[in-house]
């Protein structure tokens, strides 16, 4: 029987790749190697040209059912301040935890997957279902060339999984919180209202594009989007910015701009909120460019066989009741949702993104166990 891989070690030799996204590849070439000693068919999947080019890997192990896979992204944000404790690329541990940019988003995550694999395998060497791994280098970027081109990709070669897990860091406090089983989607707008620039004095000789916009405002927030539904909290609104680039007190601008966001949940659609956003513009000020991008649409993974698998594995882990949640901000598995079923589950989020961003060890070691017992459950 094979020794199984260290969870520190394979999270600590992952975080000393720096790797800001879109990361340049070396920590999934590391990965790679991994996985190939593992009996893994590891394929790497680079999109996009120039600067924006994207490492992806897609790996598996089997060829039989049920497919499980795993979906993570090696990318990470800048360490921002030189304020750090341990070096963000330095992969120490201290004090209980392992420090380091991307030590709980996610590295630790795709870190305690691989663990967990290779502890199975060490018990069960020939499982009955496969095992595959969605690695992306562009999550925290514009994510063009990242998981949706891996999935277009995966699809064309047959290798749709049945139940995907995001390593994310779903918990807000201690382990086994809370599973994410869907996400609101978002749809970022911004309007612009030409009007006529004139003097203050003289406003008839003007047409003040910034009362039109203030008019369009009121009505876009004047009542609540909805009130939620079953599994969602209210759609929210929020007014980002205004702007008319306007330094004098005497002038009428010529034209004003204002920013949006909307985080909905599924009784809308991007769609469907663009044209009452442009119904609401037609009203009160004709001729306002409307510019909308929406960076993923609201999903829900129902409840079912694979979620349960997912909740029992937690609740075993960790001795906690976990709670099926679809709050937060959007993640890759707004793209997987297009094609299987995905929830996920991963460490504390407590210091992502933050200098001196860390996880404990603990922790680590306790998702291995989550994922080690759903690959029990569901390939075994």
């Amino acid at each position: 029987m094979s020794v199984p891989l260290n969870v520190i070690d394979l999270a600590a030799d992952l975080i000393r790749h720096p790797s800001v996204s879109p990361d340049p590849g070396g920590s999934q070439i590391a990965l790679g190697e991994t996985l190939s000693a593992m009996g893994f068919t590891v394929t790497h999947l680079p999109f996009g040209e120039g600067d924006e080019r994207t490492p992806n890997l897609f790996a598996r192990l089997g060829a039989g059912g049920p497919h499980l896979c795993f979906a993570g992204h090696t990318d990470v944000v800048p360490p921002g301040s030189d304020d750090w404790t341990h070096g963000p690329y330095a992969g120490d541990v201290a004090g209980g935890r392992l420090y380091g940019r991307g030590a709980c988003d996610m590295k630790g995550g795709i870190a305690a997957f691989v663990a967990a694999v290779s502890a199975f395998l060490a018990r069960r060497p020939e499982p009955r279902g496969s095992i595959s791994l969605l690695i992306t280098g562009d999550e925290e970027g514009p994510a063009h060339f990242g998981t949706q081109k891996v999935l277009e990709w995966m699809r064309r070669n047959h290798e749709i999984p049945d139940f995907c897990v995001v390593g994310e860091p779903t918990n807000p406090a201690v382990m086994g919180e809370v599973i994410k089983i869907g996400r609101r989607g978002s749809i970022n707008v911004h309007l612009t209202v030409h009007g006529r620039q004139g003097h203050v004095a003289y406003p008839h000789r003007a047409d003040n594009p910034v009362h039109r916009l203030l008019r369009i405002l009121s009505a876009l927030t004047a009542e609540p989007l909805d009130e939620g539904s079953e599994w969602f909290e209210p759609s929210s609104l929020q007014v980002t910015g205004i702007d008319v680039g306007n330094p004098a007190t005497n002038v009428i601008p010529a034209r004003a701009t204002a920013a949006l966001n909307i985080r909905f949940n599924n009784l809308h659609t991007g769609g469907a909120l663009r044209g009452w956003i442009e119904t609401i513009c037609q009203r009160y000020a004709p001729g306002t460019v409307v510019e909308a991008h929406i960076s993923g649409e609201s999903f829900l993974t129902k409840p079912g066989p694979e979620v349960a698998a997912l909740a029992d594995a937690v609740r075993t882990a960790t001795g906690r009741e976990p709670r099926l949640d679809t709050g937060g901000g959007t993640s890759d598995a707004r793209f997987i949702a297009l094609y299987c079923p995905v929830a996920e589950f991963g460490l504390v989020g407590t210091s992502m993104h933050q200098i001196d961003e860390h996880v404990a060890v603990d922790d680590l070691e306790c998702l291995t166990r989550v994922y080690e017992d759903l690959l029990e459950r569901m390939v075994a």
